[in-house]
C-alpha cells in the first residue's frame, strides 16, 4: 500500500477551519495509508489515541522549515515508506519539499488557504511562495479568488482546486439547537449566530456596531457570538451597552458546534480584508456548515468568502466594513422568516450537491497518485 506523509502545523486538537479541513482529508483516506506529523498541542495524546493512522507530534506547538523539522520529516518518509508528502499549508513548511524528495518522496502536494493568497500580495513573501510552488507537483486552491491570487506566482498547470467538504450528517437542521436555546434562555427569540475565531478579520465588531440598528426593527433579537480568540475583551466591551441582546459564550467543544449553529435563525460573519490585503478570508467553511444546518448566511466580501455563498440564493454578501449594510441584511432576513427559510433550504441543497466530503475525498485521492512515468 502506498503511504502519504502529511506535514502540517494545522491539526486537531487545535481548533480552526484549516485544522478541520486537514483532519477531514486525512480521515477520508484508507486506514494505514497516512502518517501525520504535527505540533504538540494540549489534549493531543487523547486525540491521537485510537486513530487509524499514526500521528507523530513535534516537540513544540509550532513547526518551522528548520533543519530539525526537515530531519524528522525525512526520517518519517523513510521509516514509513511514504511516496507522497502533503503539506497541510503550503507556506511556510513547503520549503522543506526538496528534503522530502531526497528522502524518497516521489510526489509533493501543497494545500493552500487564505494566508498564501495574502503572501502573494507581499514582495518578499511572494518570492518565498514562488520557491514553494516550484518544488510542488500540485498546489491546491480553495476557489476562484485564491486561484487568481496564486496564478501570478505559481505555474497554472500545477494549480488544482481542492476545497473543504462538509459533513451534512453532522451539520443539519435540528442538530441540537433547541437544547442550546434552552440552556441560554433564548426561548423563541430571533437569533443571529456568529461562530468563528474572535479576531478582527472575522467582523464580530461590525456585528456589534450594526446591532443597535437591527434592534430598532427587531427589538427582541439576540446576537449569539461563539468562539475564542484574542479579540474577546474588545468584543465584550462593545457588547456591554447592548445588555441581554448579545450573548458571547466563548469557545465550545467541537461536538457542540452543530447545536450552536442550529440555535440560530440567521448566520452572520461579515469578514473584511485587512493589512493591505495580507489578512484575508480564504473561503470560510463555517458559511457552508451554516448552510448545511439550514440557515441563510450573511458573509463579508473578503477574499474567497463569496465563493461559499450563492448571493441572493443561499445568503447575502455584504461589505464587512459597513455596519449599516450589515444591519440591513440582517434585518431583512429576520423580518422575513419565510424567505430566510427558503434561503436556508437552498443552502443545504447546494452544500449536499457541491460540497460533500465524498467529492472532496475523491479529488484528494486523485492528487496523491504519482504521475505515470512514460
Amino acid at each position: 500500500m502506498s503511504r502519504t506523509l502529511v506535514v502540517t502545523n494545522d491539526f486537531p486538537p487545535r481548533a480552526g477551519g484549516i485544522q478541520s479541513f486537514v483532519q477531514g482529508l486525512v480521515a477520508h483516506r484508507p486506514p494505514g495509508s497516512v502518517v501525520v506529523y504535527a505540533p504538540a498541542w494540549p489534549g493531543g495524546e487523547a486525540f491521537d489515541r485510537g486513530r487509524p493512522y499514526p500521528v507523530v507530534r513535534h516537540s513544540g506547538s509550532l513547526m518551522l522549515p528548520l533543519p530539525a523539522v526537515a530531519r524528522r520529516a525525512a526520517a518519517l518518509v523513510s521509516r514509513f515508506g511514504c511516496d507522497t508528502v502533503v503539506f497541510g499549508a503550503a507556506a511556510p513548511l513547503g520549503l522543506l519539499a526538496p528534503r522530502m524528495r531526497e528522502a524518497g518522496a516521489r510526489r509533493v502536494v501543497m494545500v493552500t488557504h487564505g494566508h498564501e493568497a495574502g503572501w502573494a500580495h507581499v514582495p518578499l513573501a511572494r518570492r518565498m511562495l514562488a520557491r514553494i510552488g516550484a518544488e510542488a507537483d500540485v498546489v491546491t486552491y480553495l476557489g476562484e479568488y485564491t486561484r487568481r491570487r496564486l496564478a501570478g506566482v505559481i505555474p497554472g498547470d500545477r494549480l488544482v482546486r481542492l476545497a473543504p467538504g462538509v459533513d451534512t450528517r453532522t451539520f443539519h437542521p435540528g442538530a441540537g439547537g433547541e437544547r442550546v436555546r434552552a440552556a441560554l434562555g433564548l426561548g423563541e427569540r430571533p437569533v443571529v449566530v456568529c461562530l468563528s475565531r474572535l479576531v478582527p478579520r472575522k467582523g464580530q465588531d461590525t456585528l456589534l456596531r450594526a446591532w443597535p440598528v437591527v434592534l430598532r426593527d427587531v427589538p427582541d433579537a439576540v446576537l449569539l457570538i461563539v468562539g475564542g480568540g484574542p479579540y474577546r475583551a474588545t468584543l465584550e466591551r462593545l457588547a456591554r451597552p447592548l445588555g441581554g441582546s448579545v450573548r458571547i459564550v466563548g469557545p465550545v467543544p467541537e461536538s457542540a458546534l452543530p447545536g450552536h449553529l442550529a440555535a440560530g435563525d440567521v448566520f452572520a460573519m461579515p469578514c473584511r480584508t485587512r493589512l493591505g490585503g495580507v489578512d484575508v478570508e480564504g473561503l470560510g467553511i463555517v458559511y457552508l456548515e451554516a448552510s448545511a444546518t439550514g440557515l441563510p448566511v450573511v458573509a463579508g466580501s473578503s477574499g474567497g468568502a463569496p465563493d461559499a455563498v450563492l448571493n441572493g440564493e443561499t445568503g447575502l454578501v455584504v461589505d464587512g466594513t459597513r455596519p449599516r449594510e450589515v444591519a440591513a441584511a440582517l434585518t431583512g432576513l429576520l423580518k422575513d422568516p419565510a424567505g430566510a427559510r427558503v434561503m436556508g433550504e437552498r443552502g443545504r441543497e447546494w452544500v449536499a450537491d457541491e460540497w460533500s466530503w465524498e467529492r472532496t475525498a475523491a479529488r484528494f485521492a486523485r492528487l496523491l497518485e504519482p504521475a505515470e512515468t512514460p
